[in-house]
């Protein structure tokens, strides 16, 4: 699979100061990237300015921006650097576009989807965790980011349709529901699978006509998507 490259370009420059030994990881972790196949610019720019150390753990804070799941509060993980800037690619977002994220959980894919889109509305159905990410969003100055607490696999349907959907837990089967709030044109990237073990990430893309097209992209490993608050 490789990327389709885009001309739009863009810079997002850190506000705050970076250790020596951070700068050298987050470089390593940059060029891993490219090497996986990563050449969007805008994507690149995005994940080199937000600051992965801020939405972990404190023990785990030396593995910041190692290219690896790490835990976090209420039994959920950070996902993957590589396995975010994939799907984050896969979205292909656009500037003036509103993006649907379901599943808050540390709040990291919601903070590269705000420098790449015009706005993200985000769902998590843990207190805690919605209130953590709330926080670094106000840390980070991101005012394009709207939170809701509730039950993600309902998606948002006051604030629908959207443009892009991206579901940061694995789904049993395709939810319906989330199809559809996804606006005709629009594109979803959701991991599939009923187990662990059989999980793989899709794109799925609506026709004008409301059909849609599936593709796989990869397999992938992520907590499940449970329904409720």
């Amino acid at each position: 699979m490789s990327p389709r490259k885009r001309e739009r370009t863009s810079h997002h420059p850190r506000e705050y100061p970076v250790l020596d030994g951070e700068m050298s990881n987050r470089n390593r972790l940059l060029k891993k990237l490219r090497a996986s196949g990563i050449h969007d610019a805008n994507v690149l720019a995005a994940m080199e300015s937000v600051p992965r150390e801020i939405f972990i753990e404190e023990a785990f804070r030396d593995h910041a921006w190692d290219d690896t799941a790490l835990p976090i509060t209420c039994g959920q993980t950070i996902s993957q650097p590589t396995v975010v800037a994939w799907m984050t690619w896969a979205l292909e977002v656009e500037p003036r576009m509103c993006v649907l994220e379901i599943g808050t959980g540390s709040g990291y894919q919601a903070a590269i989807l705000s420098k790449l889109a015009r706005r993200v509305y985000t769902i998590e159905r843990h207190k805690d965790l919605l209130s953590q990410a709330e926080e670094r969003f106000k840390q980070l100055k991101l005012t394009n980011v709207v939170t809701k607490r509730g039950d993600g696999s309902k998606g948002w349907k006051e604030a629908a349709p959207f443009e892009r959907i991206i579901v940061t837990a694995a789904a049993g089967e395709i939810p319906a529901v989330l199809l559809d709030q996804l606006a005709p044109g629009g594109i979803m990237v959701l991991p599939v699978g009923k187990s662990v073990a059989d999980q793989i990430l899709l794109r799925l893309r609506k026709n004008e006509d409301g059909t849609i097209m599936t593709q796989h992209l990869m397999n992938v490993r992520f907590v499940p998507l449970v329904e409720g608050a």
